[in-house]
């Protein structure tokens, strides 16, 4: 088991580039699943979440290969539509590749998805719309089976919850089904426009992708092609708060400014300046950061939640009371306690966590809850004095490439062991 040591008090300045995103690249890959041939994957990060993701596809019977952040994956033998326990475990959006393998067989076999315990993220969303576009579901034994032998059939689809989980489950089933497909109150977070730029480059008819109204018109059958990851926002975010709360000075390349724009509001209200370019950001921090009033986090295009515990960290040294209220995930602040270890001053009430600006952090012990948490016990431990050893970073790998190595060439004293 891995664990991060870090030596905090250096400034962050210099240059990185932020890896393809997380969030898009596992429906995408899912997706390739609905392709007969090669389809080609590149700004593929080197995450354990890829990795289980590929595990998958191997299992169904795909040959994939993975070099210098380009995947190539063959579907032309899928000969298997059911995942194992072991697969399905290993990450929570395993569960995406449920409307590809079905759209693909006609059957697909699956049991309950893994990965952060953050709060109940029940699939009832993915069946009861999948069961809308005419499969049938049955369970029995902790597996669930989805039978659909003669195809999927178009229907009109109101989520009851924005799910970027839900949405992107029905656009997979419903792009080889027959006619018709619209998904109302869906998910408008930028990995969704990417899966489905991704599905439109393979022939499929998809219209409406970031907006809460998605049109999908089912094909016969969809073709391979190349395509390229969207930037991760979410990694952009952490470098950011890294850099702010050491008082540094980066430049963020490979981003989409757009998909930050709340994210960078805070920043900038805790004193950063922040300058874009067309593929670039410079953020600039002060020598100590203002408090923010109050963060909210919201389905997209508010605040995003993986971001959350990020600004939380970053905001335990900032000047004052900040105030942060999690919308999505009953269980997100979990990681507090573990940051409370490096002399913290936050109180949680419910949904709501209380941030008293403190002028010093201290080195401490630590472990990762999970993937956010983890990211945000970086953050703290980069301005505290002493060394802080991380623990249980495997969370953190399911999220990021090379964090130790990106982090150090930007300043930071941090090394994994």
């Amino acid at each position: 088991m891995s664990k991060l040591v870090i030596n905090g008090g250096n400034r962050l300045f210099g240059e990185v580039s932020i890896h393809g995103a997380k969030n898009s690249v596992l429906p995408i890959l899912a997706a390739t699943v609905l392709c007969n041939g090669n389809s080609i994957i590149h700004n593929c990060p080197k995450l354990s979440d890829v990795n289980a993701s590929l595990n998958i596809l191997r299992h169904l019977g795909c040959n994939c290969s993975f070099k210098n952040n380009t995947v190539t994956i063959d579907t032309n033998e899928i000969r298997c539509s059911r995942i194992p326990d072991s697969l399905m475990l290993k990450m929570r959006s395993s569960v995406i590749f449920l409307g590809a393998i079905l759209g693909r067989c006609g059957n697909a076999v699956i049991s309950s998805p893994g990965g952060c315990e953050l709060g109940p993220r029940p699939i009832d969303l993915h069946i009861s719309a999948l069961k809308r576009l005419g499969a049938k579901v049955t369970e029995s034994h902790g597996l669930i089976e989805f039978n659909a032998p003669k195809g999927l059939n178009g229907a009109n689809i109101n989520l009851s919850f924005a799910s970027v989980g839900a949405t992107e489950n029905i656009i997979l089933a419903s792009s080889t089904a027959k006619g018709v497909t619209i998904i109302h109150n869906a998910a408008k977070e930028p990995e969704i426009c990417d899966l489905a730029d991704f599905l439109n480059s393979c022939g499929a008819r998809i219209f409406g992708a970031g907006t809460d109204v998605i049109t999908i018109y089912g094909v016969d059958s969809l073709k391979c092609c190349e395509h390229t990851v969207i930037p991760d926002r979410i990694a952009a975010a952490t470098y950011m708060a890294a850099t702010a709360i050491t008082g540094g000075e980066i430049t963020l390349k490979n981003v989409m400014p757009s998909h930050l724009t709340a994210i960078n509001s805070v920043f900038e209200e805790a004193g950063c300046q922040i300058k874009y370019a067309e593929k670039s950001i410079i953020v600039k921090a002060p020598q100590r950061l203002s408090r923010v009033s109050i963060v909210r986090t919201a389905i997209y295009p508010g605040f995003p939640t993986d971001a959350g515990p990020l600004i939380l960290a970053m905001l335990t040294k900032a000047r004052g009371t900040s105030i942060m209220v999690e919308n999505i995930f009953e269980n997100r602040f979990r990681y507090i306690d573990e940051l409370k270890r490096l002399g913290v001053n936050v109180r949680v009430e419910g949904r709501v966590a209380i941030v008293e600006g403190v002028d010093s952090l201290s080195g401490a012990a630590c472990k990762c809850t999970d993937l956010r948490g983890g990211a945000a016990l970086v953050v703290a431990a980069l301005a505290a004095q002493g060394v802080t050893v991380v623990g249980d970073t495997h969370h953190i790998k399911r999220g990021y490439e090379n964090i130790a190595e990106r982090l150090s060439l930007l300043g930071a004293d941090i090394k994994e062991i």
